[in-house]
């Protein structure tokens, strides 16, 4: 295991990271612009099409570039791009889960949630990702429960050390109480793996993650009921 993985995204509330103690994690994965943050980051995680002026200029010894050709795979591992979410939050959670196999995912500047004046992203204004027309977002909170129900069967939380607004479901922590965390999201095995035979029985196999390209196998209200299955599900395990 490889303990405590933080998580930067681009969000607004990104740069809250930039000074947090580097003894608290294991490993910080920064996705897209986030290796702005800080400067100490272990890996960088973007797409294929991501512009080569907005590459670190600079990579160390300790450093690493986690490109498609690695974090596709990993995603398949759990299914896939299009059941796991087509935008970098998710793609970089379950890229982390299999090659890093932590025991907490903690994620900051991850929300998906977008002003509608001001700032969208830490570095100023962008593209609003995950609210694009995408047939694999149609339910951010169904893929983020996903995610923190397949990392639960792995021995690993998810938290969110955001305090605002955030389409993330993951329960929310503090960067004190990082230590003591322990896997709290825990559906039967017997759950999760009829969650899994059911997106295996729609037969939408994209493994070189460009699932766009078989959007005319797609049935978008499939794929909805499952999400809105998967969010169901962590919600009863969640509830007292």
């Amino acid at each position: 295991m490889a303990g405590k993985v933080l998580i930067i995204g681009s969000g607004p509330n990104a740069p809250l990271a930039a000074d947090w103690p580097r003894e608290q994690f294991d490993h910080i994965v920064v996705i897209n612009n986030a290796w702005r943050v800080r400067p100490d980051w272990t890996h960088v995680i973007f797409p294929e099409d991501f512009p080569k002026d907005r590459h670190p200029s600079e990579i160390s010894n300790a450093q690493s570039v986690v490109r498609y050709t690695e974090y596709v795979p990993q995603n398949n591992a759990f299914g896939g791009v299009l059941f796991a979410g087509g935008t970098m939050a998710f793609t970089a959670g379950y890229w982390a889960l299999g090659a890093l196999k932590p025991d907490v995912m903690a994620f900051i500047g991850c929300d998906m949630v977008y002003p509608k004046q001001g700032n969208t992203h830490f570095y100023g204004t962008g593209a609003a990702d995950p609210l694009r027309e995408d047939v694999s977002l149609q339910n951010l909170e169904g893929k983020s429960a996903r995610l923190a129900l397949l990392a639960a069967q792995e021995g690993c939380a998810c938290v969110n050390l955001s305090v605002e607004d955030s389409r993330m479901v993951f329960p929310r922590a503090e960067l004190s109480d990082l230590r003591d965390i322990q896997p709290e999201v825990v559906a039967t095995h017997a759950e999760v793996a009829e969650l899994r035979r059911a997106e295996a029985a729609l037969g939408y196999a994209a493994p070189s993650g460009r699932y766009w390209e078989i959007l005319d196998q797609i049935d978008p209200k499939k794929l909805a009921e499952i999400d809105a299955e998967w969010l169901a599900l962590f919600r009863r395990v969640q509830s007292p």
